[in-house]
């Protein structure tokens, strides 16, 4: 059963991911064989993504990079009823607009903002497409981890920017944050980390080795779960999360 429509994704809720790579076909060869997913290809209905779908409803995107300056990364995206409103509140917290929110067809609305240290985080205001049909599974997007230099500031931001879906009544928050030195060289820039479920750590790393990918950090313990930081074949950065039996969702 698919889950977590869009009535389930309440501002500040991680509702969508998606990859900028230079070959998108090399993307579903990758990712394909390391998760499962399947893929759709239709420019006019999906707004030239490659859809990734996994028993059939959609778990993320792959979209082909317009300019080959850009980054080749893993960009989560953080729900929201009016994207226009809430990069303005990002703007006034002392973050920036990257890209000012801006249609996709009728799936929805997506800006790209970061935080004051820089971060690059989307905000999504759904049309037609909600979300993700799957998450929390086995293949599919589990949490998303800040990696900051000022976690004092980015909890005053973000507690602020997304205080109900972190505080909230009904609050099971997907995403948290930690220092970059705590995995990454202290020289490495604030960024987020998407964490997608795997049944056994170890055992997807020699997947990622053989499809071409490459270890960045080897399994750590988390509050969340056993991690492991890889980079696929193209240079993407994104983290295999391994949940404890008592703390699955």
């Amino acid at each position: 059963m698919a889950e977590n429509r869009a009535s389930a994704y309440g501002e500040g809720v991680p509702c969508w991911v998606d990859a900028q790579l230079s070959d998108v076909e090399a993307g579903k060869r990758f990712y394909g064989e390391l998760f499962g997913w399947t893929f759709e290809d239709d420019p006019e209905k999906y707004g030239g993504y490659a859809w990734a779908r996994l028993q059939g409803e959609p778990v993320a995107a792959l979209v082909r990079k317009t300019d080959g300056r850009l980054p080749t990364v893993w960009t989560v995206y953080f729900a929201t009823p009016d994207a226009e409103a809430l990069a303005d509140r990002v703007w006034a917290a002392g973050g920036q607009v990257v890209t000012a929110p801006t249609p996709a067809a009728d799936l929805g609305t997506a800006a790209l903002v970061t935080d004051p240290e820089g971060a690059v985080f989307g905000l999504w205001e759904p049309g037609r497409h909600s979300g993700f049909g799957r998450r929390h599974e086995t293949g599919t997007f589990v949490w998303a981890e800040l990696y900051a230099r000022d976690t004092v500031a980015a909890d005053a931001f973000y507690a602020d920017l997304f205080h109900d879906a972190l505080f909230g009544p009904d609050a099971r928050p997907d995403f948290g944050r930690a220092a970059v030195s705590d995995v990454f060289p202290a020289e490495m820039p604030p960024h987020f980390l998407v964490h997608f479920g795997v049944d056994d750590c170890e055992a997807v790393l020699g997947t990622v080795n053989r499809l071409g990918g490459r270890i960045q950090a080897p399994p750590f313990e988390t509050s969340y779960g056993r991690v492991a930081v890889v980079t696929d074949n193209q240079g993407a950065s994104f983290a295999l999360l391994e949940r404890r039996k008592q703390t699955e969702q």
